[in-house]
């Protein structure tokens, strides 16, 4: 009787301390990274594939897709710096969420991406956080001269800037900021978000695009 004791009290003392191992992981891969804000980042897919550097997908940079901005990211940001990557464990995002996302994010390489590097920052599940990426790309219109052009443009960071902010009154001063690759063409444009999704001022920290003027190339 006391030998079946002790096996019980062994067995019980086993269950708890995996059944614990699997709580933390649970809260590992659940918990959000610390930071202030979002900053929802369109990439300017003509310029991104006329770089040297990186992988261009057909989809994205394919002749006769005619991809204009498409969604690079929902990041966490600090007010001082950078914000947290790859905060957890990251299983794939399920094929439902892929194909839900291909509308915005048009590879599903950047897909799976951006949920590890940057999604398990949120303390949000997968499917949660992709549907904040489109509630917030939503929310956002693009000026329709810069939407899709048909031939080069060469605009300031300021033109292209108030332009956006005249096609979303909603959004705050300051809430808008661009980046520029060094060969002067548009890398994003970012927008930056409080925690709930509303509109606000950006910090230093997301940078800002210093070239005096900045290239568009048409889309393909």
């Amino acid at each position: 009787m006391r030998k079946f004791g002790w096996l019980v009290c062994l067995l019980l003392i086993v269950t708890l301390t995996i059944g614990g191992a699997g709580a933390r992981s649970r809260r590992k891969a659940g918990a959000a990274g610390p930071f202030d804000y979002y900053v929802l980042v369109l990439s300017y897919a003509p310029d991104f594939c006329d770089q040297p550097t990186g992988v261009k997908d057909p989809r994205e940079c394919g002749t006769g897709r005619l991809v204009g901005f498409v969604v690079h990211g929902l990041w966490p940001q600090n007010d001082t710096g950078r914000g947290p990557e790859n905060c957890g464990p990251a299983s794939p995002v399920s094929q439902a969420i892929v194909q839900a996302m291909l509308r915005y994010i048009p590879t599903p390489s950047l897909i799976q991406h951006e949920w590890a590097a940057h999604g398990t920052c949120s303390g949000a599940s997968a499917a949660d956080y992709f549907a904040m990426v489109r509630r917030a790309r939503d929310s956002v219109m693009l000026p329709a001269n810069f939407a899709q052009p048909q031939q080069r443009l060469q605009v300031t960071p300021g033109q292209l800037e108030a332009a956006v902010a005249a096609a979303n009154p909603q959004l705050p001063r300051g809430a808008i900021r661009t980046s520029c690759y060094r060969d002067g063409e548009l890398e994003e444009v970012r927008i930056c978000l409080n925690k709930d999704l509303s509109a606000r001022a950006c910090t230093a920290s997301v940078g800002e695009c210093t070239d005096g003027s900045i290239a568009m190339l048409p889309v393909r």
